[in-house]
């Protein structure tokens, strides 16, 4: 059976998934993502916004991650 029979063979977490694509996206941002964002914000010298959705946090964490090198493989 090939992977594209499989659904199984290649399990996508939702780190995985686009955030626009989440079911709970519009949903207020976890504590560990409020955390982690605004240990980024500060290291980036960007203000911390505390109202963003679980999706948004995740692609402003993506975005600061890249731009203070953090989280990047290597």
């Amino acid at each position: 059976m090939s992977a594209t029979e499989n659904p199984k063979a290649e399990p996508q977490g939702n780190a995985a998934k686009d955030p626009d694509d989440w079911v709970t996206g519009d949903e207020q941002m976890t504590g560990a993502q409020a955390s982690y964002l605004k240990t980024l914000s500060e290291e980036a010298g960007e203000e911390f916004d505390d109202g963003l959705s679980k999706a948004e946090a995740s692609k402003k964490i993506d975005a600061l991650q890249e731009q203070t090198g953090r989280g990047v493989d290597h």
